[in-house]
This record gives structure tokens, sequence and C-alpha cells, in this order.
């Protein structure tokens, strides 16, 4: 009885998953083509609503190609910053001490308890996403194959999709969430902006967003429910789908290249001389110092002090520049959507900036909502874009405009609207394949492998959440 419960309840599981999965196929374009169609509505709306009632039928078609393009370039920085974060945790994912560490990690299971590989598995994978979403990415996907090879009876599905948890459950709550680290900056186009228009006071510190205690209560319970979960739902020993000898040979880590020889030219020893490592570090690491010196901590956390912090670590851990420079080509191939995207985002924010659809997308949210309410259905609204704009960072540049004053109408902090939709923002990237691509081409499996198991968590996730958001006015 209870093993055809078991399998009745995988069934639904797989159903689910195949289902969502085929949906998305059949229906959601890339997120090139997402962000074209988008940036066409947006055009439209502008049309329609984002001038004064006077304004003629040609003025509105010439001014929202110049809001368009007025925006286009505005965040170039930004996304720059974004390749950088990107890369900066893959490349430290990549780098040997990091190997030996998830190695170690992968030795801890007993190889007879294979649920307890499971909880390795996700603990590491939501731990390192608060720490850097990069590092996440790959350090998972990396994690999960040294774990298949100790820990041959656990379940290479569930333990695929325990390693996709940190991009769905506590990315945007860390140290690299896109919005709280922006917002953090001050020299952001958008908290300028959002100075002189008034919505803050100056740049939010995140003292006030990421290790606010509301945050990080959110994100420990969260972890510790996930993960219980997802060790839950290993299956039976005749269930388990288990890694045969021929995907075996197919899962091959990055190996990090290494030196043959005695150097043959002076170029070959400079490439493989450790020194030139250890004065960039040394160098990094006074840089950082004189600018964090006599600043509270809640202002250390901006985007590039971050960035420079791994960026330094990275270099620090590869150790000699032959390593550091194939490692960062090994993490290039995964910025490519970022770069060609994020001007297409900015340009969406000049229709909605340079525009009056600023005012009546405020003007909407603040109808429709309550200070009770607002933070909750803000929360939602960062979720379901989020499905079409898998981009943390391009998605806050085209909500920020008007959720923050209708968050100041509303008389809320601005530090609650931004941990709103940064909990919004991250919470449908758990049954999103756009960030999973990555980790997919190095475990070589389906989204729909692992989609079923991350579609239950998803749905125990959202309600604990969304009573978290209807709370958070309270505190």
């Amino acid at each position: 009885m209870a093993n055809n419960a078991h399998k009745s309840q995988a069934g639904v599981l797989q159903s689910w998953g195949a289902g969502l999965t085929n949906w998305t196929e059949r229906w959601i374009p890339d997120s090139l083509v997402i962000v074209f169609i988008l940036s066409i509505i947006a055009y439209i709306l502008a049309l329609i609503w984002g001038f004064d009632k006077g304004v003629g039928f040609g003025s509105r078609l010439y001014g929202g190609v110049e809001a368009w393009g007025k925006g286009f370039w505005i965040y170039l920085k930004f996304a720059m910053q974004m390749c950088l974060i990107m890369m900066t945790g893959y490349i430290l994912a990549l780098s040997p001490p990091v190997r030996r560490l998830l190695d170690g990690l992968a030795g801890l299971p007993d190889q007879n308890k294979p649920a307890q590989a499971i909880v390795v598995m996700a603990l590491f994978s939501t731990l390192s996403a608060w720490l850097s979403w990069g590092l996440s990415i790959i350090g998972s996907a990396v994690l999960a194959l040294f774990i298949v090879r100790r820990n041959p009876k656990v379940d290479y599905r569930v333990l695929v999709a325990s390693a996709y948890l940190g991009l769905g459950c506590t990315w945007h709550s860390g140290l690299t969430g896109s919005a709280t680290l922006m917002m953090a900056s001050p020299g952001n186009s958008l908290v300028q902006t959002a100075t002189q228009e008034g919505w803050i006071a100056g740049p939010i510190s995140t003292g006030s967003t990421i290790f606010s205690p509301f945050n990080l209560i959110l994100a420990v319970i969260v972890v510790i429910v996930v993960t219980w979960m997802m060790a839950k739902m290993h299956p039976t020993e005749e269930n388990t789908y288990v890694v045969d000898q021929q995907l075996m040979d197919r899962l091959k880590i990055y190996e990090p290249p290494k030196r043959e020889g005695a150097a043959k030219t002076p170029s070959d020893w400079m490439n493989w001389w450790p020194g030139f490592n250890l004065i960039i570090v040394v160098g990094g690491a006074v840089a950082l110092y004189t600018y964090l010196r006599g600043k509270p901590p809640g202002n250390w956390l901006t985007l590039n002090n971050v960035i420079f912090f791994f960026l330094m670590l990275g270099v620090l851990f590869h150790w000699r520049p032959w390593s550091f420079l194939k490692a960062t080509e090994e993490a290039g191939k995964a910025v490519w959507g970022i770069v060609i995207q994020f001007p297409f985002y900015a340009g969406i924010y000049g229709l909605i900036k340079f525009t009056l659809l600023s005012q009546v997308f405020t003007g909407w949210f603040v109808a429709i909502s309550a200070p009770a309410t607002f933070l909750m259905f803000a929360y939602w609204y960062g979720g379901l874009l989020n499905y079409l704009i898998p981009s943390g960072g391009g998605e806050w540049l085209m909500t920020a405009p008007y959720l923050l004053p209708a968050g100041h109408e509303l008389g809320l902090p601005a530090w609650k609207t931004v941990i709103a939709y940064a909990w919004g923002d991250m919470m449908t990237d758990m049954i999103q394949p756009f960030w999973a691509i990555a980790m997919l081409a190095v475990a070589k499996l389906n989204f729909r492998d692992i989609m079923g198991y991350l579609m239950v968590v998803f749905i125990v996730y959202f309600v604990i959440t969304s009573i978290a958001f209807l709370l958070l006015p309270w505190f």
C-alpha cells in the first residue's frame, strides 16, 4: 500500500513537472524575445497613457521612441556589474580550494542514508546562494557531481532539484541581491533619481534590507523548511533514479589547467608565476580597506564592493594567472544573456520614467492597495513578472519607478518595498528554467526531470512568504 502511494505521489510530481515545463516550452519564448515583446507593450502603453491629453498622436509616436532611446544606455554600468557578479561567483566555484571544499562536503553523508546527501545539497545551495548567486549556480552543480560519485544510492533528480533551491529561495535576500545592492549604491542612477523625486531619502543601507531582522528570520525559516521537504521527498530504494554508468561517463567536472614541466619561455613563466596574483590581491585588500574605513558596516555592501571582494578572492584562490584566465574564459560563456538584454530593459525603464507611465502605474498600485496589503501585492507582482523577465536587476529597473513612489504614497518605508520586490523576484525562479540552463548543462538533465519536486516546494514556499509579507507592515 505504501509503495503504491509513493508511486502515485511520484507520478503526480512527474505529471506536474512535465505539464508545466511543456507549457513553458510551448508558450514562453526565449528571454531575448520576451524583452522585445515587453518593449513593444511598454511603447504602446506609453502611447495611450504616457502623455498629456493635448499631445497629438504623431508627437506621441516620436516622444515614445525618444524616451526609449533616452533610457537605452543608462544602465551599461549596472549591466557590467551584473556580469561581474555572475562571473566572479562562477570563477570561485571553479577554483581548486572550493573544489576541495565541495569534495569534502560530498563525503559527509552516509552512503546508506541518501536523504543525508539531499540535506547537504539543499543547505549548500541555499546558503551559497545567500553569499553569491553566481557561486551557487555552478558550485551547486559541481557539488551534485561530487555527491553522486560518492553516494550512488541517492536519487539524482531530487539531488539536482536541491541544487537549484538557492536560486528560488535565498539569493535575492542575500549579499548579491540586485535590488538591495543597487539601492545601497550612492552612484547608481536609479538611487539618484529616486532621491531627487523624493521617493527615498538617499541610498538604502543594507543594514535596513539584507540584514534586517525580518529578512534574516524569513531566510532562516525558508532554508529549514525547504531542506526538510527535499529530504522527505527522497523516494524509496526501489523507486530511486540512480545514475547509470553511461550517464556517469558524461558527467564531467571542470578541471583547472595544470602546468606541465618547467617554463620554456619568459611568457610561459609569467603566465604561471603566482607572484602576480599575490601582488594584485594585496593591493586589492588595501584598496578595499581604504574605502571601508570609517564607514558604518551597513554601508559596506555595495555592488562594487561585493564584486571587488569576490574578484580578489577568485584571483587568490586560482593562485596562478593562467588558472584564473581559463576559469574566466569558462565563466564568460554564461553572461551573454545579461550583456545583450540589459540595454533593452533600460529602454523599457526609459519609457516608464521619461513619460507619464510612472505616475499612471503608481496610481494603479495605490488604487488597489492599502498600507496593509501593498507589500504582499508587490511581492506577488514581482513573482509574476519574474516568470517573464528572469532578471532581478532588469525587472527592478522596470518596476522601481512605480513601486517606490506607490509605497511612499502609502506611507511605507522604502526598505520594505525593496524587500518585498526582492523576495517576489526570486519566488518564481524556482519554477523558471532560465537560470537552470548552466546547471542542467553540467548535470545532464532536463528541467522537466526536476520541476515536479520544485513545484511542491514552491507551493509551500509561496504560502509561507505570502503570510510573511502580509505581516511585514506591522514590523
